[in-house]
């Protein structure tokens, strides 16, 4: 079974692009796009407004992510053993020196960020509107086959309902609660492997 994660609030303790946009850019508007998220504004919508108040250059904003990021315990035991592929709505120019600060090398599919002084500039990847959920969302990007799913947020929803197994954390699990959807719950890597290696033994 192919193990498939978020990166924002997932692999990491905290969501990142909401740590870039409290120490560079406006937490008014990214509250206030997250609100409209999934009503007025797209994912995607709302992610282009927050990053368009950020404008500060990317060394500077890679070396605070680089000192302050934290990730989940057992990431590391979680990636030799599973090899996941990462998904993120983020940006590889974030998320990749991060990995390499841990010397982990995982499979990662994400957008890209152009760090422009008058506000950046998202480039996201070229995918088709879901017939789902009418987004351009993370389920164009799910291995073919059986796979699990771990996440945490508003990102991961459409994407969590096409998984067997969904692992979930944050806004993810009340709201896969509220509909029904079973899920297992995580705080940690370890919990994660736990299930997983129980599935593999299984099948």
């Amino acid at each position: 079974m192919r193990l498939v994660l978020d990166w924002d609030g997932t692999v990491t303790e905290r969501d990142t692009l909401e740590l870039v946009i409290e120490s560079f850019g406006d937490m008014a508007t990214y509250r206030r796009t997250g609100e409209l998220m999934g009503t007025a504004l797209t994912h995607d919508e709302a992610l282009v407004r927050s990053f368009a108040t950020v404008r500060a250059p990317l060394g500077d904003v890679v070396s605070r992510l680089v000192a302050d990021v934290r990730l989940r315990a057992g990431f590391q035991e979680l990636v030799e053993r599973h090899r996941p592929l990462v998904v993120s709505s983020g940006f590889h120019e974030l998320i990749e020196p991060v990995l390499r600060r841990e010397r982990v090398d995982v499979e990662l599919i994400a957008n890209t960020v152009e760090a422009r002084p008058d506000g950046w500039r998202i480039r996201f990847r070229d995918l088709p509107r879901c017939a789902e959920c009418g987004e351009r969302c993370k389920r164009a990007s799910l291995p073919a086959g059986q796979f699990a799913y771990a996440g945490d947020g508003y990102s991961d929803r459409c994407a969590a309902l096409a998984a067997p197994l969904v692992f979930a954390t944050g806004a993810l699990a009340p709201w896969l609660k509220r509909r029904g959807v079973a899920y297992e719950p995580f705080e940690d890597f370890y919990d994660v492997l736990a299930t997983l290696d129980g599935e593999l033994v299984e099948r």
